[in-house]
């Protein structure tokens, strides 16, 4: 029992203490700082919730005594407030969240994030208000990966740019040990999809060397070729690439990563490809002679007409059999939105003649898919790398040049070339065997004087039955009957060799691979508050996912490539052999039109050259975007370099740029052509080359496929017979049913279908595309001077756009729509980055 003494003693005592309680409190709050702020984050197990909490922690930009920055408080994700809507099948989820910090805390320059989650988590993006209602934005955009997987807290900087030298406190620590993550420390081993450790590799995935499947790729002198992203996994046989015609998932870092609206959004795009691709089957796949298309109309007969077929159940079962368990199970409800047949394509839609029309043949070297081949004739006649002369004489073209003699037409820069011979020579013994008949092919074009382009003659050739001879055939366009019919043959396998070396080449070759150093050097060396890591960040969205599935899809032994195109077997090596002949410095759309005598220099004209004629397409308008792209990458590099001493005393842009040439691109480390990086004018020219490759280049070569290639008969991937011979029973047949010939020439239709359903996937831009004059956030940058000169750089574009209009719909320009009634629309100026 207590007595009232001690009672009147206690309840002093505890008036003391609680006012002890709120004057710690008080004073407590004199010294702190709420800042509030709101974090975005896409689920991909929306259901499960977030069960365990998410734990976010914020630094200040400096601590003069530590100089590792302050830390906020935590803060628990599943004590926000949560506003959900719907995105794609994807739960984005907001959260608003308060931050308690020291008074003195100053301004937040990153956060660290802990998923405590048993799921990996999208997250996309904080953003935080502090004092006077300032905002410091972070993009994030990445997988954030439970922590019993990471061992290891995930590290964001926010918006603002910061040079090696200007980075602020309490930051230099922090910017050392995220560089210093992502470049790991050389341990050997396979690497898991939370991984984040970038390295280099050789091309050794495509097929086991041991086993004399495929060579590597890269590091030797026979077959260089520029590195990937080191994926730890292991060769992949020929023998297990049956079934799956695509797959989604691969090793790569998780910034690399597509988002789940990608995901799903690409997941569909395959989906209905391969719906298109088993259905134009039908019962036909193992049975040969129901394998090869009989007539013309069956061909018609794989792209829908008016009424849509709607999809049964029988395909669904045949799409279970091609798709892997994660792209087949998002077919879900959706699948009344599928069609059963292929689109058709564009080309076909406006004039279903246009494939045999020989000004559309020219046309479509100036204005398609592959319009960076095309060159101006510098010496009469071609000459092959060991000297042997082209069997094309004057005599055979100099009738057809509209009364100028050839040495005028020559004079004039009006004779044209697409060669396709040199590089093919040495890989037709390995290519013409298992069915295939390809040649390696000369055509000469003649320039008339409404600026299309007449086509002279078509040279096709093999190698000869002694080492160093060739054997030539000759063909040339007019006459009637079978001359003529034998003229669409010849154009028929110049557009296999120009398919080929488009898919190849022009698009994987020259935009993906070469790429891929460049993003493995920025994320390794450039700290993603490095001002050009900015930049360029945009221009890599989702490039190393793409280029691991297509190692694991495409261009794998027996995967898509081989299977479908000419090349077959030899078709990596094929563009090894092509990536000798590389030079960063050509890519440049200036300096590629230079080399290809497509333009001459001219101070006085746009990017400084000009070209030789107005109407090509690609030239006219590629050129306009080129040169708003250098424009703005100059100006931006001048507001954070004040002067070349700045940038030589960068060892950050130092090291990006000697990784790219000695290991990235290691192959070439010795080349003399690479910019020495000591002045603003070598960033910039460097800078704008990688951004045009990236969004100009391979806009051009990429969304235009299924329009123009999507129709086997426009451009074919592969040939099953030769031309015949006169004199020869095959050519008696031809003469007896030149259409059941051509025909009987054509891939067979799963060969044709299974390409046609590539092009699908690959033509279609997805809607979480980021194209040039955009960016993923109007908070990309905490920069308000590069913020306003970037809405500039996107307004020049749309002056650009709307001049591209008016060219396309002027009817002096020929090459703009030519007799398939297609615009040229591969180069607007909202490409894709």
């Amino acid at each position: 029992m207590v007595h009232t003494g001690q009672r009147s003693r206690m309840i002093d005592c505890l008036n003391k203490f609680q006012g002890s309680v709120k004057a710690q409190l008080s004073e407590s709050k004199k010294h702190a700082e709420s800042i509030k702020g709101e974090i975005i984050i896409q689920h991909t197990h929306a259901k499960s919730g977030l069960a365990k909490p998410i734990r976010i922690q914020l630094y200040s930009l400096n601590d003069s005594s530590t100089r590792e920055g302050k830390l906020s408080q935590e803060v628990h994700l599943n004590h926000g407030k949560r506003i959900h809507n719907k995105l794609n099948g994807n739960t984005c989820v907001k959260y608003e969240l308060t931050f308690e910090a020291d008074r003195d805390f100053g301004f937040p320059g990153a956060f660290v994030i802990w998923n405590q989650h048993k799921d990996k988590f999208f997250l996309q993006s904080l953003s935080l208000q502090v004092e006077f209602k300032q905002m410091v934005h972070f993009e994030c955009n990445s997988w954030i990966y439970p922590n019993h997987l990471m061992q290891k807290e995930r590290i964001f900087f926010s918006n603002t740019c910061y040079l090696p030298s200007q980075t602020p406190n309490g930051l230099l620590q922090l910017r050392k040990q995220e560089l210093d993550t992502l470049r790991g420390d050389g341990t050997e081993g396979r690497i898991r999809e939370w991984h984040r450790t970038y390295g280099y590799d050789f091309y050794n995935d495509p097929g086991d060397p041991q086993r004399g499947e495929r060579p590597i790729l890269g590091g030797s002198i026979h077959y260089p070729y520029p590195r990937r992203g080191k994926t730890g996994e292991p060769h992949i046989h020929s023998e297990n690439v049956k079934g799956m015609m695509f797959k989604i998932d691969s090793c790569i870092p998780p910034d690399e990563r597509f988002s789940p609206q990608k995901q799903s959004e690409f997941a569909k795009k395959v989906i209905q490809a391969t719906l298109h691709f088993v259905v134009s089957q039908g019962g036909s796949v193992s049975r040969e002679e129901t394998n090869q298309f009989k007539s013309f109309n069956e061909i018609k007969e794989l792209f829908s007409g008016k009424k849509s077929q709607g999809v049964e159940e029988w395909m669904i079962k045949k799409l279970e059999a091609h798709l892997p368990k994660e792209i087949f199970k998002e077919i879900g409800q959706g699948i009344k939105d599928y069609t059963a047949k292929f689109p058709m394509p564009q080309l076909f839609a406006g004039n279903e003649l246009a494939w045999k029309d020989d000004k559309e043949f020219g046309r479509q070297m100036l204005a398609g898919i592959n319009a960076a081949v095309i060159q101006c004739l510098q010496a009469f006649p071609p000459r092959s790398k060991n000297g042997i002369w082209s069997s094309i004489r004057r005599s055979h073209i100099e009738h057809n040049l509209d009364g100028l003699t050839l040495q005028e037409a020559m004079n004039q820069w009006r004779i044209f070339i697409l060669d396709h011979h040199n590089y093919l020579m040495p890989f037709l013994g390995k290519i013409n065997k298992n069915g295939v008949c390809a040649y390696a092919s000369r055509t000469l074009l003649f320039l008339k004087d409404d600026a299309t382009l007449k086509p002279l003659a078509i040279e096709l050739s093999l190698p000869g039955l002694s080492p160093g001879t060739e054997i030539h055939r000759l063909f040339r366009p007019g006459g009637n009957g079978s001359e003529a019919a034998l003229w669409q043959f010849a154009k028929a396998h110049v557009g296999v060799n120009d398919s080929g070396y488009h898919q190849l080449i022009s698009h994987w070759l020259k935009t993906h691979a070469v790429v891929e150093p460049f993003i493995i050097a920025t994320r390794r060396q450039l700290s993603v508050m490095h001002p050009i890591h900015r930049l360029l960040d945009p221009h890599f969205k989702d490039t190393m996912h793409i280029n691991a599935l297509a190692r694991s899809t495409v261009l794998k032994g027996g995967g898509i490539i081989e299977k479908t195109l000419y090349s077959g077997e030899v078709s990596m090596e094929l563009s090894s052999s092509l990536y000798k002949e590389w030079r960063f410095d050509e890519q440049s759309l200036p300096g590629d039109l230079l080399k290809r005598g497509m333009a001459f220099h001219n101070p006085d004209c746009l990017a400084g050259v000009q070209l030789l004629f107005e109407d090509y397409p690609y030239g006219t308008d590629g050129l306009e975007i080129w040169e708003a792209t250098k424009r703005w990458v100059n100006d931006y590099c001048l507001h954070f370099y004040k002067d070349d001493n700045s940038l030589r005393s960068d060892h950050e842009i130092q090291e990006w740029w000697s990784e790219i040439k000695k290991i990235g691109h290691g192959d070439k480390c010795n080349e003399t052509w690479w910019y020495p990086m000591t002045t603003l004018s070598d960033l910039v020219e460097a800078l704008t080359t990688l951004i045009w490759i990236s969004s100009g280049l391979h806009a051009s070569v990429n969304f235009g496929q299924y329009e123009y290639v999507g129709h086997p008969l426009n451009r074919l991937i592969k040939c099953r017979n030769f031309i015949p011979m006169e004199g020869t029973k095959e050519f008696a047949e031809f003469l007896h049913d030149p259409d059941k010939f051509f025909l009987k020439m054509l891939p067979n239709r799963t060969e044709i279908t299974l390409y046609m359903a590539l092009l699908e996937v690959l033509s279609a831009p997805t809607s979480d595309e980021v194209y040039l004059g955009q960016q993923r956030s109007p908070n990309w940058i905490d920069d308000v001077w590069v913020k306003q000169r970037f809405e500039q750089f996107a307004e020049e574009l749309n002056e650009v756009d709307k001049r591209i209009v008016e060219r396309n719909a002027d009817p002096k320009l020929k090459n703009r729509q030519g007799p398939s009634n297609i615009p040229y629309k591969l180069l607007p100026s909202r490409l894709q980055c």
